[in-house]
């Protein structure tokens, strides 16, 4: 209806006018208008889509594949060209001729058979790591904005919940200043409640400082402004249904992001220490020639060089064990990451467990319970049913019960994202097989 009304003010300015005004209140609007919620997937889906640090991967998957280029790839030929003069005597010294003398020769090096294809073998290596790269950032990434999301909404619920209880407060002390303090006790309990009201006050600052954390980070991770409008919707659900610890422990041996980036590491040690053993043997140059000289009579000369270096005194016997030892090193770095994947992976999956043990023995529908006890106490305090300590404990038990809720439900969450990170794969899937 606005925009209806401004185009009927303006009806009888010019067409382009009227459009020109249409189009810039629907742009004012648009920023007025609050940011559609979205779930925590959909957010992941935005982080994973807008993240500006994704480009560096992409190019270091560029950068090796161009490697991968230059390491297929022949050495370029060289050509030489000479030019002279060449002058002919008898053996008394009297001059027979003269006239010039050139020459053009190509010489183009040939490797020795294997080097170019360990090379190659070397360079798609380097590949497969950066692409394992990118993909071990796009996990951990994930994993960071569900987390960021699962802390949102926690915060949220706790700001609300203090803001609930705080305005309890608020309304109850309008109603307790009016009355006439008879004697020290009703006086004391104003006090009580100014001050509960206060700290409550805190706790609720407190959550919502924790939600713009959160919604500044997520706004970097999604490469929007850090002012940009953020609402997520949803509740903290954990599922329960946690693989066997020897079924997660598999899956990880052939798909954690890191244990695989050093067994490709390793591979690739390999094929380095084999082009070392193949740089023992030099490479071939051929050359094929032809000069013409001019003087006392002319001649001309076609063939075709061959040269070698003499493996003599450099059998390159240090670099050969050089990269022996590199591929050592790369073999205890696998088999101490297999060990940190294990323990990481254990100690996740106990944890878990204590958590979700912890939260069956949550009765149902525990956290309406509390808030209705809190309202209860609220209602019987106004009628002098219960005293001011049970009235203030309810309230402040609520609160912490909430807090302890999240929180465990917080902590199990992060526990079941940092196992499907280290695992590689959703825990579902791993039931699934």
């Amino acid at each position: 209806m606005k925009h209806f009304s401004i185009f009927l003010k303006w009806r009888v300015a010019p067409i382009a006018l009227g459009v020109a005004f249409t189009l810039s209140f629907d742009l004012l609007w648009a920023q007025d208008m609050p940011a559609h919620p979205l779930s925590v997937e959909e957010l992941v889906r935005q982080v994973l889509a807008g993240n500006p640090e994704l480009e560096f991967y992409r190019a270091e998957i560029a950068a090796a594949r161009a490697g991968r280029k230059s390491a297929a790839s022949w050495e370029n030929p060289e050509i030489s060209a000479e030019l002279g003069s060449k002058k002919v005597w008898d053996r008394s010294g009297s001059a027979l001729g003269d006239g010039s003398a050139w020459s053009v020769a190509l010489a183009q090096p040939f490797e020795w058979p294997g080097r170019l294809a360990l090379r190659k073998a070397i360079a798609n290596q380097q590949i497969e790591i950066a692409e394992l790269g990118l993909q071990q950032f796009q996990a951990a990434l994930a994993t960071r904005a569900r987390s960021l999301g699962y802390a949102v909404l926690a915060a949220r619920q706790k700001a609300d919940a203090a803001q609930e209880v705080a305005a309890r407060y608020r309304a109850l002390l309008e109603v307790v200043v009016q009355r006439e303090p008879a004697g020290v006790t009703p006086l004391l309990e104003q006090r009580i409640l100014e001050a509960s009201a206060i700290t409550l006050s805190r706790r609720a600052t407190d959550a919502e400082r924790e939600v713009q954390a959160a919604l500044l980070e997520l706004n970097q991770l999604r490469g929007r402004p850090a002012s940009a409008s953020l609402r997520l919707t949803g509740t903290l659900v954990v599922a329960t249904n946690l693989p066997a610890l020897d079924e997660l422990l598999a899956v990880a041996a052939t798909n954690n992001f890191e244990v695989r980036t050093k067994q490709v590491e390793l591979a690739q040690q390999g094929f380095q220490v084999r082009l070392a053993r193949n740089e023992r043997y030099p490479r071939v140059t051929l050359s094929p020639y032809y000069s013409e000289e001019k003087a006392a009579d002319q001649e001309r000369v076609l063939g075709l060089g061959l040269s070698f270096p003499l493996p003599l005194w450099n059998r390159n016997q240090g670099n050969i064990e050089a990269a022996g030892a590199r591929e050592q090193q790369a073999d205890a770095a696998l088999r101490v990451i297999q060990r940190e994947v294990e323990r990481a992976i254990t100690d996740h999956a106990l944890a878990l467990e204590i958590k979700l043990a912890e939260m069956a023995r949550w009765r149902p529908g525990a956290e309406a319970q509390l808030r209705e006890a809190a309202e209860l106490a609220d209602r019987h305090y106004r009628l002098g049913a219960v005293p001011v300590t049970t009235y203030l404990e309810m309230q402040t038990q609520y609160l912490d019960a909430l807090e302890a809720l999240l929180a465990t439900r917080r902590e199990a969450l992060d526990h079941r994202q940092q196992l499907e990170l280290l695992v590689g794969r959703p825990l579902h899937s791993v039931l699934a097989r």
